[in-house]
């Protein structure tokens, strides 16, 4: 029989080896501040907890519901381009290639809108993939041990309320519905009971799924015509995936459970923005948050028959993150044009950093365009480049190997298109 195999299946290097079946996403965390709109692509998400002006605001901040009059339909289109390339170190002892570029594009749609009830109160529903990820290094990867294949999709239906108190305080709730499906896959080590090497076996999870909500708050308060403070909390969201865990080509006995169950909770977050119109054509932004990222540290899995009963927990020291960013808007002949630029620090340092979650500080680079010519009518344009850190890995163990090193190229380009209708 395969001694490294009967080892691997044991409860604690089982449970190891099942730790890595989390999702992988990009930079400072999971969350994904862009949503195809001009106003988050378009100012490095500066914007969003000021946005008073669009439909979005059903989701970025649904208090700004109510500085948009009457009722809007905003339907926009996001394509991912990343090109995120692993350097295994020389230290590394698990063989095998870099893998690769590991990004994947994808296609994301969008779909915002706002009916107003009353001069006071406004209703919002918002369509988004607030989270997500993927990447595929392939079968060959120096880090399979943990991971070669990993896809996290995330899609969250808001609705949404917004009220205007008085003239200068605003406020909103919704609740964000998610759907969060996962896949991945990683290779098993195996060898002789002489120690000889063997061709690796394979660990793939499977459509592992689950609904969760995420509650979410926001205000403005407008100091003067030209001063607007704008804050949205989102609440934690617990998930529980529940799915398939098949085994292939493996030289001994399997477990026999077949279904694994694995939860995470959703960091909550606080972010504020500041917006200030300096002239009729211009306004500056500027924005601060916290992710309790402290509260995704411990994650848990468990599997169907008792292989780990009832369930193993591992820490993996994450810690809270902070985020500043600054925008600009010109406005010039029914044109409207923005730059952005913000920073996330982040949630673990080198030496706890997986492959699996390989999440680091980023820094984004945010433009777009929008014409706003005619009041019914208008389209838009935008772009954000964010770079997604080294994502160093010191001395990570992998199946009894050693596997460390960095990301040479780590970044993620967004590309965005949307069209505002005012009923």
């Amino acid at each position: 029989m395969n001694t490294a195999f009967r080892s691997i299946i044991s409860r604690s290097a089982l449970a190891v080896i099942l730790f890595n079946a989390l999702p992988l996403a990009q930079g400072a965390g999971f969350y994904i501040s862009e949503v195809g709109t001009p106003g988050s692509l378009g100012t490095a998400g500066v914007a969003n907890p000021v946005n008073n002006v669009s439909a979005d605001a059903a989701w970025t901040n649904p208090a700004g519901m109510t500085g948009v009059k009457g009722d809007h339909a905003l339907a926009g289109m996001q394509v991912v381009v990343p090109k995120v390339e692993f350097d295994p170190s020389s230290s590394s002892t698990t063989g095998g290639d870099d893998g690769g570029n590991a990004g994947n594009v994808a296609v994301i749609p969008s779909f915002f809108a706002t009916k107003q009830l009353t001069n006071r109160l406004h209703a919002g529903f918002a369509i988004t993939a607030p989270l997500g990820g993927a990447m595929n290094f392939g079968d060959d990867f120096a880090g399979r041990y943990t991971a070669t294949k990993v896809e996290l999709t995330g899609i969250g239906i808001s609705p949404s309320l917004g009220y205007k108190v008085n003239e200068r305080l605003s406020v909103g709730a919704g609740v964000s519905i998610l759907y969060t499906q996962f896949e991945q896959k990683l290779a098993l080590r195996q060898t002789t009971s002489a120690g000889a090497p063997l061709p690796d076996g394979k660990i793939k999870l499977e459509n592992l799924d689950d609904w969760g909500y995420q509650p979410f708050a926001g205000l403005t308060w407008a100091f003067s015509d030209k001063v607007l403070l704008g804050a949205v909390y989102r609440a934690e969201a617990d998930v529980d995936l529940k799915g398939d865990l098949n085994f292939r080509n493996v030289n001994g006995p399997v477990p026999s459970a077949n279904k694994v169950k694995i939860g995470w909770d959703n960091p909550q977050t606080l972010k504020a923005g500041l917006r200030i119109q300096v002239s009729d054509e211009r306004t500056l932004m500027f924005s601060a948050g916290w992710e309790d990222w402290s509260a995704f540290s411990e994650n848990a899995v468990s599997l169907d028959g008792g292989v780990l009963s009832p369930v193993a927990v591992l820490d993996r020291n994450f810690q809270d993150t902070w985020n500043v960013g600054a925008a600009i808007v010109q406005r010039t002949g029914g044109n409207a044009y923005s730059l952005g630029i913000s920073y996330d620090s982040s949630p673990v340092e080198d030496e706890d950093r997986t492959i699996d979650l390989p999440f680091d500080e980023t820094v984004k680079l945010s433009a777009a365009w929008v014409w706003e010519g005619d009041k019914q009518l208008n389209y838009g344009l935008g772009a954000t480049l964010a770079y997604l850190g080294e994502g160093k890995i010191e001395n990570q163990h992998a199946q009894g190997l050693n596997f460390d090193g960095k990301f040479d190229t780590n970044y993620v380009l967004f590309l965005g298109g949307t069209v505002r209708y005012a009923f």
